[in-house]
């Protein structure tokens, strides 16, 4: 009787195991699925974990990292920090939110501070990403985006991709 009990133990364990193995073996090709369908760029699993998504935007931005390097590779190296690559249009809220980034961040001579997400967007604030770039980079898209989204209102979700 005993070795019954102990072999449907056995069988009991192995059985667990095995429907973990094919939990796991059907995530990972769930997600090559998706991947090689092009539902996902490699860089958007980032977003994923850190709950920034596509999901729910309204808009897509493709930011020129040619003509603003520095302010593309803060983009790229603050999102990979966890930080949301989806901003929220907030114009009313953009000064506040640069006094919360901005506090306790000092001048350097001949640099501007970056913050990522940007000042108008609902994500920035008080825990933005800040780096110092040269003024023509930061001011340039700073320009530049503040023009591509001029037509969108408050409270549209935009999708920042770097390439």
């Amino acid at each position: 009787m005993t070795r019954k009990r102990t072999r449907k133990r056995r069988n009991k364990g192995t059985a667990r195991v095995k429907k973990q193995w094919v939990t796991l073996v059907t995530l990972a090709l769930v997600a090559c699925f998706a991947w090689f369908n092009g539902d996902y760029k490699l860089g958007d699993w980032t977003s994923i974990f850190n709950g920034s998504s596509s999901q729910g935007v309204d808009h897509t931005l493709i930011f020129p990292s040619e003509r603003y390097p520095e302010t593309a590779n803060h983009i790229r190296s603050a999102v990979k920090a966890g930080h949301s690559d989806v901003c929220t249009i907030d114009r009313d809220g953009a000064e506040t939110n640069r006094d919360l980034s901005l506090k306790g961040v000092p001048v350097k001579k001949g640099k501007d501070r970056d913050e990522w997400p940007m000042a108008m967007c609902a994500e920035g604030g008080a825990n933005a990403d800040i780096q110092y770039i040269t003024p023509k980079d930061n001011r340039g898209a700073g320009s530049w985006v503040g023009n591509q989204l001029s037509t969108y209102p408050n409270g549209t979700r935009v999708k920042f991709v770097v390439e």
